[in-house]
């Protein structure tokens, strides 16, 4: 069975929205060497609309990118209720009745399906008990507004930490797995 596992940047204030505007002054080659283990076990990725527009507008140009040939080239699932076609290579459209069209596609055969920024998303997964495994790169920096993974009137979800990391430039690697239904 195949397993979803999101991945966020994420503040210390909980701001995950546009961490291209907060999170680059801490990009290091150490990150880069986490950010790139995450993608080897992945065939696949599942994205919102808002990030698959983000994305599928910047990475076909970016040949010279290290991120480049695994987004250009990965199989990409994209949730919208709003979109009616997808154009950028390997993109299949889900249907609009994504809970049942995701268990299948965790059931077929293949590697980790990955979630990559999609705070609505990967919101809504949580709350299904979709997700497997929650990985958040906390970095040491206040946003102040924006949208954050976990607002105050979301669903109450317990996990169980996996394991974590420090990196030297103060970014923390935490990984979650949710946790098993108290009896």
């Amino acid at each position: 069975m195949r397993k979803i596992v999101s991945t966020l940047f994420v503040s210390l204030d909980g701001v995950v929205e546009a961490p291209d505007r907060w999170s680059l002054s801490h990009w290091t080659p150490e990150l880069e060497r986490i950010v790139g283990a995450g993608l080897s076990d992945a065939d696949a990725m599942l994205l919102g609309r808002v990030t698959y527009e983000g994305f599928a507008e910047a990475w076909p140009g970016r040949a010279d990118d290290p991120g480049a040939e695994f987004l250009n080239n990965v199989r990409k699932y994209v949730a919208s209720t709003t979109l009616t076609a997808v154009g950028w290579q390997h993109s299949t459209l889900l249907p609009r009745d994504l809970e049942p069209a995701l268990r299948d596609l965790k059931a077929a055969p293949g590697g980790t399906i990955l979630t990559s920024g999609s705070a609505t998303l990967v919101r809504w997964l949580l709350a299904r008990g979709l997700v497997d495994e929650l990985v958040l790169l906390q970095h040491p920096v206040v946003v102040g507004t924006g949208r954050r993974l976990f607002p105050a009137d979301g669903p109450h979800l317990d996990f169980a930490l996996e394991r974590s990391q420090v990196f030297g430039n103060g970014v923390v690697q935490l990984v979650y797995r949710p946790a098993e239904p108290r009896a």
